[in-house]
């Protein structure tokens, strides 16, 4: 898989498509790139998209975390990102992003404002950032130590793939009928989970309360001014409503969609759905 140097380590990438218009996807927590690999190839002709791994995650370097964890902040990720862009000599393109990758995004285009066009975050944190008690930082703990555990957990991030009655606490989650290959792509996603950092697990959780303590972001989304469409999942139980309906009446140009019938994950869920999101929202720039 290609790698790109960017600062102090080298980060995965891959490429799908080819054309004057440049997305680069932004994955989320526990993630990796892999993410839209089943929705690109549905994706316009003439869209040239680039899904790069964090620091920790995918195919990229591991870098020991701190301490405490300041080596994996949002910020931290937003820098890496821009210097992978400087390296593959992206000068502008437009950013999709997923979950976490909503407010990494957010740092970048507060950094560079001139250097992005329109955003296309699903299911996003939001500038808000999020709050983790300890109860929830323990219960990442024990997904490290624990295949089952992960695999429960991230099932309710794509929890339209599953029958219903088997999402009930203690219960084994079962893929639904029908689920084929988005079936054998999540399976290889929560193996590939077991590789990711502590500075991600751990890391992510903490940097995110203190995004969500500090308000800094909060405060300046009316500086926010590019173009965003926002997806949420009506059964997205990750990301709070109320947090996007702030961030779509605070930003200066943001869409909200409610999509029913789907989770946190539309990208792995019903990929070619996600893929004509995507398509509407970007294929026109061509």
């Amino acid at each position: 898989m290609p790698r790109v140097q960017a600062g102090e380590v080298s980060l995965g990438w891959r490429e799908w498509g080819a054309g004057d218009v440049t997305v680069v996807f932004i994955h989320g927590n526990l993630a990796s790139k892999d993410w839209i690999e089943l929705a690109a190839p549905l994706f316009p002709c003439g869209l040239r998209v680039i899904g790069i791994d964090w620091r920790g995650c995918g195919d990229s370097d591991r870098p020991e975390p701190a301490s405490d964890y300041r080596n994996y902040s949002m910020q931290q990720h937003a820098e890496d990102m821009l210097a992978a862009l400087d390296t593959l000599r992206i000068k502008f393109c437009h950013l999709a992003t997923h979950s976490t990758g909503g407010i990494i995004a957010a740092r970048m285009l507060l950094m560079q404002p001139e250097r992005f066009g329109r955003i296309f975050a699903l299911d996003p944190v939001t500038p808000i950032g999020m709050a983790f008690n300890s109860d929830q930082l323990s219960l990442f703990r024990a997904m490290m130590a624990s295949k089952q555990l992960t695999r429960t957990v991230m099932a309710t991030a794509a929890s339209s793939l599953f029958l219903p009655e088997s999402m009930a606490p203690n219960a084994i989650p079962r893929f639904r009928e029908g689920t084929g290959e988005i079936q054998a792509l999540f399976d290889r996603i929560v193996e590939q989970t077991f590789g990711v950092s502590e500075g991600i697990w751990i890391g992510t959780p903490v940097n995110l309360n203190r995004e969500k303590e500090s308000g800094e972001l909060e405060r300046r989304m009316p500086e926010i001014r590019h173009a965003h469409l926002v997806l949420w999942g009506e059964r997205d139980g990750w990301i709070p409503l109320p947090d996007l309906r702030t961030m779509a009446a605070t930003m200066p140009d943001c869409r909200l969609v409610v999509v029913p019938g789907i989770g946190h994950s539309m990208n792995l869920e019903v990929p070619a759905l996600y893929a004509g999101y995507f398509g509407a929202w970007f294929g026109a720039l061509q």
